[in-house]
């Protein structure tokens, strides 16, 4: 019998968590979404796929990635016992002859680890891989939802520490940015079609890794008083700028460094020469 506070139904309240919790509205259907939402999540799937895929196979290759002036950003800087005798970037032989793996794997953990726990990527994983949830007023599939709370997804939090090692490989991929302006015998004064390639790439990079809310968060957080930080206040502003581009600068900046490895190893295995400006 009906209260006058509540409308009577006929239908039994469903029971379950979440968006099927009996609290909720009664809606048989998933979502009342009428466009293609899934393009978005599958697309990003899709991309974030085709580069683990291609990284993968790049960094466990161990070969192609040195061609003269250039070195593949994959690989540098290169720390193994085993790598290909470079004079285009760093090459310290911190790992001795016991390490028989790829040198690519010592140090791709550290951008790779920046990216794999920087905030967009996460959404962006979140959405594309686990579904959590798949879109907007999309509601998704469990039943529970405990965050970043719980091992493993706590260990995100160490996204801040990996932004200072992310720093440091920027800065060596800037080296070797300046070092692609020798020619093969290591004269300075040449250009090439891949000096352009790791210019364009070097410079995504940066805009990327000072783009992160981390990032922002150094140059402006906890002051109370913008007024008594001129400097601060308005680096805080030129990064909130960059901030509010992050997502077209993570998947940019993951392009870039990825068609920088290409022309490396395409140069690398004969496939064409290097054009050459001056």
């Amino acid at each position: 019998m009906a209260t006058g506070t509540e409308p009577p139904t006929t239908e039994p309240r469903r029971r379950g968590g979440g968006v099927t919790a009996g609290t909720r509205a009664a809606i048989d259907a998933p979502h009342l979404r009428t466009d293609r939402w899934w393009l978005a999540p599958a697309a990003t799937a899709a991309g974030l796929l085709a580069f683990v895929v291609y990284s993968t196979w790049r960094a466990l290759s161990n070969a192609d990635y040195y061609a003269a002036p250039y070195v593949s950003p994959f690989y540098s800087p290169c720390l193994a016992e085993n790598c290909v005798p470079m004079r285009a970037g760093p090459n310290w032989e911190l790992f001795g002859s016991w390490w028989v793996v790829s040198p690519a794997v010592i140090i791709l953990i550290f951008p790779l680890g920046f990216r794999l726990t920087c905030y967009y990527y996460r959404k962006a994983y979140y959405r594309g891989f686990w579904a959590s949830p798949p879109a907007c007023a999309v509601a998704e599939p469990h039943r529970t939802y405990t965050g970043e709370t719980r091992f493993p997804l706590i260990l995100q939090n160490v996204h801040r520490y990996f932004f200072y090692a992310a720093i440091v490989v920027a800065g060596i991929l800037t080296y070797d940015t300046v070092l692609a302006f020798r020619d093969e015998h290591y004269d300075w004064g040449h250009m090439g079609l891949g000096t352009l390639v790791f210019l364009v790439n070097i410079v995504l990079i940066w805009a990327y890794t000072i783009s992160c809310h981390s990032c922002r968060h150094i140059v402006g957080g906890k002051l109370k008083h913008f007024s008594r930080h001129p400097v601060r206040y308005r680096m805080w502003q030129w990064v909130g700028r960059l901030n509010a581009r992050h997502m077209q600068l993570a998947w940019a900046s993951l392009l870039s460094v990825a068609l920088a490895d290409l022309y490396v190893y395409l140069v690398a295995t004969g496939a064409f020469d290097d054009p050459r400006f001056f």
